[in-house]
């Protein structure tokens, strides 16, 4: 009995290991997003790094978008077919933007003229992908 319940830990740890670094190759890809725009600027990232691990189902961010400000928000489900989609809701719920219009477009510029708090919802296109890591990150300049 001891000897199963070893086995089931070092599996439990040993995927919740692998889930770990192919997050941080997901986040790798999400930072490469947030390079340079069509002027040759970087954006600056929030410093947050929007993760989950989706199983048919959407996960939600809060965040608060300041006016006069460009934002970039790029996401990746680690591929390059981009498996993600991002919908920006107003608090009323109101869509403002989802990518799912744009053929799940891995990133996203635009600008904010007054200051908006917002809520993010990512989730797959169900029809690429069903599970895995979901990675977000929200860029601005000025």
């Amino acid at each position: 009995m001891k000897l199963f319940l070893i086995i089931g830990i070092v599996a439990f740890v040993s995927l919740n290991s692998v889930n770990a670094q192919d997050c941080e190759g997901i986040v790798r890809t999400c930072e490469d997003l947030l390079k340079k725009d069509t002027k040759g600027k970087d954006f600056i990232s929030d410093g947050q790094v929007y993760t989950a691990f989706l199983d048919r189902e959407k996960a939600e961010f809060k965040t608060t978008f300041f006016g006069g400000t460009t934002y970039r928000i790029a996401a990746s489900g680690g591929s390059k077919e981009n498996y993600i989609i991002f919908t920006i809701k107003d608090p009323d719920g109101n869509i403002l933007f989802s990518n799912r219009n744009y053929k799940n477009s891995p990133y996203w510029d635009f600008n904010v003229k007054e200051s908006l708090p917002v809520t993010i919802e990512t989730e797959f296109d169900l029809d690429l992908k069903v599970s895995g890591c979901a990675v977000m990150l929200i860029g601005f300049r000025k």
